[in-house]
């Protein structure tokens, strides 16, 4: 059976001379991977071999209960040039891209998250980075992943104490009090409960303020973004079990 969708490549590999094996993050089917025939050879039928982060629509045969789809069709959108021409902008988006393949599973569709994906892409597209992330791509890069974990499932809890569920209202007196990121306790934890987290991360009161309200991300200090940052690599971590192999390209950017 034939299965039209939208589709980013996500993952690509050599199959052999001629083929790829790909992964795709589809809008209404969700994670597939698929082996494209012959993808690779000079007249090939998905406009020459698949490139990672490319987009557009596809055709596949559903896999029938095998592992791999079969892919008849690839429509690939213009190259995002940028992309290829920076580094650190192509290295966020790369780990984007490496946190959907490891935290979504196959079949399992979130079109919102899709969109949010393809409108991160191409708001990436549109910066330049100079010397290291470039403050506005590493804010993108941090609202693309809080909206990751919100969409499946995983949404840390950030407008209470996690244990004691006490409101971080102070923020608005200007009184500070030490506040924690805990991956286990998957939110924020507040100075009277930190001692029974010990994976307990401090934040700033500015990395802090952020977490509770996105809004203020896109204009933070880029030191600031950097600490979210480290602590949602640590969260990520935490999750996967291992970190993930892009993020030291993302921190040392």
């Amino acid at each position: 059976m034939l299965t039209k969708d939208l589709a980013i490549c996500i993952r690509a590999i050599d199959y052999s001379e001629t083929s790829q094996i790909v992964s795709f993050f589809t809008k209404a089917t969700g994670k597939i991977d698929a082996i494209a025939k012959g993808s690779k050879r000079p007249k090939s039928p998905f406009d020459g071999p698949i490139e990672l982060l490319s987009h557009g629509k596809i055709v596949f045969t559903d896999s029938a209960g095998e592992k791999l789809a079969t892919l008849t069709e690839f429509q690939q959108q213009p190259a995002l040039i940028n992309l290829r021409n920076d580094l650190s902008v192509l290295y966020a988006c790369l780990f984007a891209a490496e946190l959907l393949n490891k935290l979504t599973h196959d079949y399992d569709p979130h079109p919102e998250l899709f969109d949010s994906f393809l409108e991160f892409l191409h708001n990436a597209n549109e910066q330049r980075s100079t010397n290291g992330l470039k403050r506005e791509i590493l804010a993108l890069l941090i609202l693309f992943q809080l909206t990751l974990l919100k969409q499946i499932g995983l949404k840390p809890i950030i407008n209470h104490c996690v244990n004691c569920k006490t409101k971080h209202e102070y923020r608005a007196s200007g009184i500070e009090h030490p506040v924690y990121f805990s991956s286990s306790a998957n939110g924020l934890i507040c100075r009277d409960c930190e001692s029974s987290f010990p994976d307990k991360i401090r934040l700033s009161k500015e990395a802090s303020a952020c977490l509770v309200s996105f809004k203020q991300i896109p204009g933070s200090a880029q030191k600031i973004l950097k600490e979210i940052e480290k602590v949602l690599i640590h969260h990520f971590t935490e999750l996967l079990g291992r970190e993930p192999k892009m993020a030291k390209h993302v921190l040392t950017s």
